[in-house]
């Protein structure tokens, strides 16, 4: 019983969380940079932000924005070449200050991408002055008894993003036929299809 009290209690941790993500105009702003896309939404973010990220990108594709995931490591090593002049890149860093991510903010400067945005949560995260257009995660405490393992802050970088994909997909009246055509197999294609309940 002890052990499903406290597992309760980390889900509505979680719940209070996410409930407690304020968006701010920046928001906003930010489904514009995603609808003006000229060339393809590149996320980028390390260890579980780059997870996050990766889901973020596939989402993305799956409601008709061109989109592909950057490793920040495998950036400097070639991977760089991904990017182009017309491409909005998303970095994603809960604290901000992690080498690897601020190391590809600069680079794709270099190659002159469209935009930087900026997903942070730490009031002195170097991404903040480095990108364009910021997301503020909110401060954020992490789950569990140590309080370190990133779980709190990659939910609500989750349910950041997906809205930010969601609320863009609506606005370019992305339709059950459009997701049909890109989900040729599955149970979500078969429902958009109207072949499954």
């Amino acid at each position: 019983m002890e052990r499903i009290r406290r597992g309760r209690q980390i889900i509505k941790s979680f719940a209070k969380s996410i409930d407690s993500i304020r968006l701010q105009p920046s928001f906003g702003k930010a489904i514009d940079f995603l609808l003006s896309c000229q060339g393809k939404i590149v996320t980028t973010g390390i260890g579980k932000a780059g997870i996050a990220m990766r889901k973020f990108s596939a989402t993305l594709c799956s409601l008709g924005m061109p989109s592909c995931y950057l490793h920040p490591g495998e950036a400097s090593h070639g991977d760089l070449g991904l990017l182009t002049s017309k491409d909005i890149l998303f970095v994603a860093s809960t604290s901000g200050k992690t080498r690897e991510v601020m190391e590809i903010m600069k680079l794709a400067r270099n190659i002159k991408v469209k935009s930087i945005i900026g997903i942070t949560s730490h009031p002195d995260s170097p991404v903040r002055k480095e990108a364009d257009l910021v997301i503020d995660m909110g401060v954020i405490k992490e789950a569990g008894y140590l309080g370190l393992a990133p779980t709190t802050s990659i939910l609500v970088m989750l349910a950041l993003t997906d809205s930010l994909a969601l609320v863009a997909a609506e606005e370019k009246k992305f339709t059950k036929e459009d997701y049909a055509l890109r989900h040729h197999s599955g149970y979500c294609g078969a429902k958009a299809r109207g072949e499954a309940q």
